[in-house]
């Protein structure tokens, strides 16, 4: 029956030329949008009327803004945010497609990721830790002494997967400057990582590449040092981690996640003490591995 009132409501309104006034309540039912959605598009600037009565306050549209209306509603149909539609609408032809193709691959991610932590879930509701720890091999490995340069942020959860990789880039390339990499490229992690709103409430991410040349890495971050965020310099002591290796090249939050309560674990039953933040360290074959490769270690420094 709406489907019915709603064709009928176009059929009356079909005849209507594209300069000719809506009311508000005639316009909601041509585009398929509730008169209280209209007044939220109006304020968020991606539908604004094409008249407002002064005296009245009452909202008019033009027939011409029929398409963009229904475009609108489509979009949000996707759980789209506003934002992200006012780009999409406000963008033409490629452009607006490109848009929304970018927008639905970051929700396939997502729910990708969200597939992942329920078989996660679900295998830690019916099996209990002891079976999740025994897909992860712990060990420890004694590290040097060594400088570390190092870049901060506070990132988001979804900004991690582009950011930690473009850093470390930047990093390699300046200690390929100053002596060459002393080691593998890692990411330390000083709390839980925000996600959404939450931005900047947690500690910093840092992506740290250890550099051959000290004195050469320190000269380089004072001529470019510019203010935070900017890479500096920092001496790590010698020490030990306790590791643990993933497997493949599709590294999971949910697998991460569990990979480092599976070294936490280890830890505590080994008698040690974990002695500062966890870690994420990376391979340069992992690009290649496939899905049997290295993959990424997950650690702890302990004592």
């Amino acid at each position: 029956m709406v489907d019915e009132a709603l064709t009928s409501a176009d059929d009356e309104l079909s005849a209507i030329a594209d300069d000719e006034l809506l009311t508000i309540g005639v316009f909601a039912a041509r585009s398929r949008l509730s008169p209280k959605a209209l007044r939220l598009y109006d304020r968020r600037g991606l539908l604004a009327p094409a008249h407002v009565d002064d005296a009245t306050g009452y909202r008019y549209y033009r027939a011409a803004q029929v398409e963009r209306a229904r475009l609108v509603g489509l979009l949000r149909r996707l759980d789209m945010p506003l934002a992200r539609v006012a780009g999409v609408v406000q963008a033409e032809g490629l452009e607006a497609a490109d848009r929304l193709d970018w927008y639905w691959a970051q929700v396939e991610a997502r729910i990708a990721e969200q597939r992942a932590l329920v078989a996660e879930l679900r295998d830690r509701l019916c099996g209990g830790t002891a079976e999740m720890d025994a897909r992860f091999t712990v060990e420890t490995v004694d590290i040097p002494e060594r400088a570390v340069l190092i870049e901060s942020r506070r990132p988001l959860v979804e900004e991690l997967p582009t950011w930690i990789p473009e850093s470390l880039d930047r990093l390699e390339a300046v200690a390929r400057e100053c002596g060459g990499v002393a080691g593998d490229p890692y990411a330390v992690y000083h709390a839980e990582v925000p996600a959404g709103s939450e931005a900047g409430t947690e500690g910093p991410v840092e992506a740290c590449v250890p550099v051959a040349d000290e004195a050469a890495a320190r000269a380089w971050a004072e001529r470019h040092y510019d203010g935070p965020g900017t890479a500096r310099v920092q001496v790590e002591p010698a020490g030990r981690l306790a590791r643990t290796r993933i497997v493949g090249d599709r590294v999971t939050l949910a697998l991460f996640v569990a990979a480092f309560e599976a070294v936490e674990r280890w830890v505590e039953a080994a008698g040690l003490e974990i002695a500062g933040p966890g870690r994420e360290v990376f391979f340069p074959e992992r690009v290649t591995a496939g899905p049997q490769g290295p993959g990424c270690e997950v650690a702890y420094p302990v004592r």
